[in-house]
């Protein structure tokens, strides 16, 4: 395996010397990103600040996504604000509704003078991220979607061809039964981050709405609607294959008994997502295959494509003009073809221009590593629809443990999949309600 370019720079700098220290300006980067993802996060920072010698960006883990959004919100109430902050998808509504506290992308690249092309991004990258008049309003990063992970080994030893990964969720429940049957493993499959995998992508795959409004695109007097008889069949089908082991529900939020179920061989395939790929290859002593999820093929307009999971650099307001020269100049770097198909090869997360792909193909990365172009094809299967453009809902952060307190409530079956769904769809709406209530 080839040495991370970042890590490399990481690892070869060198100290700046005091005069040219005091004559740098200097930004700061709040992420939350740790282990070695945080380690390439550095090495991207450290590479523009070795490429040119006026500014320095400094970055600054500060705990997970919900940590470090809380913290930046703190920050800004008493004036201590970085000047850049990631922050995931989820919380694209929370700060597109955070008026005077957001210096939006398009306008700081403008203002600076450096040259920034949209339409280079994937659509269903920046169609997240945009106004209703198609602006850029932050800056894409790392950007994921949920793939399906399988063990070769052990679908060869089920009888099942380790070419070729199941597509329709009716195949998913044969092979994943031939999985259990056979012996070849315990488990079927399971799944992290149910409510992202299962129901947020499970929507926007079957060309479904999560929510009105466009899924909050066009408004905060959204409401959900994913009680429907498609998501209320799945949860049930998932509380049903319980029963054989076809499923194993890993637990809520990130599923922390997901992957190591997958890593053990406990399970034959996961679903999960692209930016685990790295992991997943370090952790497995077996062939790991990749594969599109699935679909169910009566529903019409399956599959469509999926949408992001995430986080963008927001900027902040409150700096110096001198200080936004120099995020802008280091978000043009960041726009590089070279410097986004580094991270993409180094980490997992998606090439999320249209170059950076290119490029990555004709380095020959693609071929070498099979699989890895698994979530891009699945991304841009078919050009976004409202259903399919990503979800913009304030209070989302929340709204997820909701959802997947009640997703949990049915694999116990406390309740059926139809009464979860519209318990998650009302106390959903109360929380909606909240926050649009607190925007007048």
């Amino acid at each position: 395996m080839k040495k991370p370019l970042f890590g490399a720079c990481l690892a070869a700098t060198t100290a700046l010397t005091p005069a040219m220290a005091l004559s740098q300006t200097t930004v700061s980067w709040w992420h939350a990103m740790g282990g070695e993802l945080g380690e390439l996060l550095e090495g991207v920072a450290e590479a523009f600040n070795e490429s040119q010698d006026q500014y320095r960006v400094v970055p600054s883990y500060r705990g997970t996504y919900t940590e470090t959004m809380t913290g930046a919100i703190a920050a800004f109430r008493a004036n201590q604000q970085p000047h850049i902050l990631q922050v995931f998808e989820v919380g694209t509504g929370t700060m597109m509704a955070a008026e005077g506290a957001i210096y939006p992308i398009y306008q700081l690249m403008a203002d600076n003078d450096v040259h920034f092309d949209p339409d280079a991004y994937l659509d269903t990258v920046v169609s997240y991220y945009t106004d209703p008049d198609g602006n850029m309003l932050s800056f894409p990063f790392n950007s994921s979607t949920p793939i399906m992970y399988y063990n070769k080994d052990v679908f060869e030893a089920a009888g099942l061809d380790p070419e070729t990964p199941p597509a329709t969720w009716a195949e998913a429940e044969e092979a994943a039964r031939a999985i259990v049957e056979s012996g070849a493993a315990p488990c079927g499959f399971t799944t992290s981050w149910p409510s992202w995998v299962m129901l947020e992508n499970f929507s926007a795959w079957h060309n479904i709405p999560l929510g009105t409004q466009a899924n909050g695109f066009e408004g905060f007097d959204t409401e959900f609607v994913f009680n429907n008889e498609h998501v209320a069949r799945h949860w049930d089908n998932l509380a049903a294959w319980q029963d054989d082991n076809v499923f194993r529900w890993g637990g809520p939020g990130p599923g922390p008994d997901a992957f190591p179920a997958f890593y053990a061989a406990d399970c034959g395939f996961v679903f999960g997502s692209s930016a685990s790929r790295a992991g997943v290859l370090r952790n497995s002593d077996f062939e790991v295959g990749y594969g599109f999820q699935p679909y169910y093929d009566d529903i019409e307009g399956a599959p469509q494509n999926t949408i992001i999971g995430g986080a963008t650099l927001w900027v902040l307001t409150g700096h110096t003009d001198e200080e936004y020269a120099a995020v802008a100049a280091f978000f043009e770097f960041l726009s590089q073809p070279e410097v986004q198909a580094q991270w993409h090869q180094d980490t997992g997360y998606l090439p999320i221009t249209q170059a950076s792909f290119d490029l990555t193909a004709e380095q020959g990365y693609y071929d070498e590593n099979p699989g890895a172009d698994t979530s891009i094809r699945q991304m841009t299967l078919n050009p976004p629809t409202e259903n399919s453009s990503g979800l913009r809902f304030g209070n989302f952060v929340q709204i997820r443990d909701i959802i997947s307190e009640e997703m949990e409530a049915v694999m116990s079956g406390a309740k059926t999949g139809q009464e979860g769904a519209d318990d998650a769809v009302r106390r959903g709406n109360a929380l909606l309600r909240e926050f649009e209530a607190s925007m007048n």
